[in-house]
């Protein structure tokens, strides 16, 4: 199957490395027309050359920033199918280790990064069906399996992710109920092979490992190409029947029994 976002319009934050690379050049190999936006513009700039998409500098937790960014996807698009909510970052401390600065930092960045995505994505979202077909536009927020399982040593991540969870079914119902043709669901990755999983396993510097394909052990770490699969799913039209949810993305982590 081919095309499967042919002629939409995607926006992922934290284009350029990790899960939103994957996450953008999957959406792209399939049809979209990805805007790669990042603090680091550089590589965004080099990831969205590569697919032939547009990139631009966002730092989440910047609010006019944002309305920049939207209106500039409005002027050179049209308006926004599919909106990725990727950027994150991750501090491992306990609730004792955890400094309020620090809390705060992943709930500007997860929190109200995410939020102010679909705040101002969802007035170009709304109703594209009807001028692009199909079954309506897709927010995809990226949660984590740190939401759904208890984690003593990432508390403010935890709690962030958490929030997000949740934000995600408050924003799907409204957009349902209001007809908006705009679906919103989360996904919660379990370890995937990235940059930023590599530098807090104590790997900084190292090249990435090549992930095998086929069967993946129980304790194997993932491919971010294994969640932007999923990304691209929950972006097409197959997933229509799909709203509210949080999937886990894990190789049955959070399925397991653990004593």
């Amino acid at each position: 199957m081919t095309g499967r976002v042919e002629g939409r319009v995607a926006l992922v934050t934290g284009g350029a490395m990790g899960l939103g690379k994957a996450d953008c050049e999957r959406l792209a190999e399939e049809g979209a027309t990805v805007i790669v936006t990042d603090r680091e513009v550089e590589l965004a700039h080099q990831v969205a050359d590569s697919i032939g998409g547009d990139a631009m500098a966002l730092d989440v937790t910047d609010e006019d920033q944002w309305k920049t960014v939207m209106q500039a996807v409005k002027e050179r698009h049209g308006g926004l199918d599919i909106l990725v909510n990727n950027a994150g970052n991750v501090i491992f401390e306990t609730v004792e280790e955890c400094s309020l600065d620090n809390f705060r930092l992943h709930m500007a960045i997860h929190v109200e990064g995410t939020f102010l995505g679909c705040k101002y994505a969802i007035p170009l979202m709304k109703n594209r069906h009807e001028k692009v077909g199909g079954a309506g536009s897709s927010i995809i927020n990226m949660a984590s399996t740190a939401a759904l399982m208890g984690y003593g040593n990432i508390v403010a991540y935890t709690a962030a992710k958490g929030a997000i969870r949740s934000m995600t079914k408050s924003i799907a119902i409204h957009c349902q109920d209001e007809g908006y043709g705009i679906r919103c669901n989360a996904l919660a990755p379990g370890g995937i092979e990235t940059p930023m999983v590599r530098d807090i396993s104590g790997r900084a510097g190292e090249e990435l490992m090549d992930i095998a394909e086929g069967p993946l052990p129980a304790d194997g770490l993932g491919d971010p190409r294994d969640v932007a699969n999923c990304v691209l799913f929950l972006a097409s039209d197959e997933a229509r029947f799909l709203n509210g949810l949080e999937i886990p993305v894990d190789n049955g982590l959070y399925a397991r029994p653990h004593h």
